[in-house]
């Protein structure tokens, strides 16, 4: 079944399967449809809501913003990359950076890449283009973000750090390898402008962090349902993102984090998504190589 005869209806079902964390391999036993045609339309999905966010998300009046990266692995660990027979460009760890609005709930930026200081800048720079205003700035005591908002916002930002401090878990249990190190205690420190230490906190962009976790399949731990493909990491998170965005209504807020950062004035539906998919041009196909006539 090619994509240009597939219905609206069974696109949309695929794409709600993509959005509510099933995997590509269920979507197509469940749609009953190739999985070849899975994987075409997150590609069309993905670059879609890529250029939906590029041209929508702008001019954001916001008051608190907060950053976080969060880790996944495409195609293998970085410690068996090595090893790795014919592994792809991206392949090894991959961090997503998020920058969202604590009060509307609106992923305001991101980007995917390494846990680097030129993510970090890459992150920062689109983050400062997309908001109309001074902001206050949280994130966590990762040093790249340092340089990387000193060079995006320089002093026109009201930013602190919460630096939190961690104790080990102790003896060989089960709970060192599947639990999180127990936070023992946070520090609030001010590194630009003037901000609330009442607001300084993460736990926004965390409680975000684990939306991403249970409702996108390729962050699933301890599965073989990560991704095999930078590109197709990248798509499922803007496909996501969008939903989360403009399509799935707030359980406080009521509304889409899209309507109550005042960006749109109406309830999005997946139908908004493949619409902007069939008004995208085609990619041109490559062309082979050039033979000369005998």
């Amino acid at each position: 079944m090619s994509m240009n005869k597939l219905p609206l209806a069974k696109r949309t079902q695929i794409l709600a399967m993509l959005c509510e964390g099933s995997s590509m391999r269920s979507i197509s036993r469940i749609a009953d449809v190739s999985i070849n045609t899975v994987s075409k339309l997150l590609v069309e999905a993905g670059e879609a809501c890529l250029s939906i966010h590029d041209e929508t998300v702008r001019d954001v009046k916001a008051s608190r913003i907060q950053c976080d990266e969060i880790w996944s692995f495409c195609y293998a660990k970085a410690a068996n990359v090595a090893t790795a027979k014919d592994a792809p460009e991206g392949a090894g760890d991959v961090w997503t950076w998020t920058a969202i609005d604590a009060d509307t709930k609106l992923m305001v930026s991101y980007f995917v890449g390494d846990r680097g200081a030129e993510s970090a800048m890459v992150l920062m720079d689109d983050l400062r283009a997309r908001l109309a205003n001074r902001v206050q700035l949280t994130t966590d005591g990762h040093r790249a973000y340092l340089e990387a908002v000193e060079g995006a916002f320089g002093a026109d930002v009201d930013y602190a750090q919460l630096v939190k401090l961690y104790g080990e878990l102790g003896g060989k249990s089960p709970d060192r390898r599947y639990s999180p190190a127990i936070c023992t205690g946070a520090k609030k420190v001010r590194r630009e402008g003037n901000p609330d230490y009442a607001h300084v906190s993460t736990s926004h962009v965390e409680r975000m962090n684990l939306s991403i976790r249970m409702q996108n399949r390729r962050f699933t731990r301890l599965t073989n349902a990560f991704s095999k493909k930078l590109d197709n990491h990248i798509h499922a998170l803007a496909l996501y993102f969008a939903f989360y965005n403009f399509c799935r209504i707030h359980k406080t807020l009521r509304v889409t984090p899209a309507m109550a950062a005042g960006i749109t004035d109406r309830l999005w539906t997946l139908d908004d998504i493949v619409a902007k998919i069939d008004g995208m041009a085609p990619a041109p196909k490559p062309r082979g190589p050039y033979k000369k006539r005998g």
